[in-house]
C-alpha cells in the first residue's frame, strides 16, 4: 500500500469519526422527508391490507375458504377493490394536509438557501 492510499483511507476513518454540522440543505431534506415519508406509509399498509381483502373475498368466491359463499365473497372482494382504489386519494389528502403544514417551513428554509 502507497503512502498516498495510506493518507486516504486514514483521512476517510478521521471524516468517519469527526462529528458534522447540520447545515441548512440537511434541514430542508429533513423536513421534506417529514412531508413525504408519513403519507407514503399510510398508502403502503392500506394498499396492501386491501389487496389481502381482495385475495380473501377471491378465495371465498372459488370456494377455497368457505363453499357455497360466492355473494359474501363479492361483497368482501368489492370491498378490498373500494380500499384499493380509495388508498389513491387518502394518499393525495395526507400529501396535501402536511404540505399545508410544513410548507411555509420549506419555502423559507428554500429562500435562507437561494440566498
Amino acid at each position: 500500500m502507497t503512502k498516498q492510499q495510506q493518507s486516504d483511507k486514514i483521512n476517510n476513518l478521521k471524516d468517519a469519526y469527526t462529528a458534522k454540522e447540520a447545515t441548512k440543505y440537511d434541514e430542508l431534506k429533513r423536513l421534506d422527508d417529514k412531508v413525504h415519508t408519513p403519507p407514503r406509509a399510510l398508502a403502503y399498509v392500506l394498499g396492501v391490507f386491501g389487496t389481502l381483502v381482495l385475495g380473501v373475498g377471491m378465495c371465498i368466491c372459488l370456494g377455497v375458504i368457505a363453499k357455497g359463499l360466492m355473494a359474501v365473497g363479492v361483497v368482501v372482494g368489492c370491498v378490498g377493490i373500494a380500499l384499493i382504489t380509495a388508498n389513491v386519494f387518502i394518499y393525495k389528502a395526507f400529501l396535501a394536509k402536511r404540505k399545508k403544514k410544513y410548507g411555509e417551513q420549506v419555502l423559507k428554509l428554500i429562500d435562507e438557501i437561494e440566498a
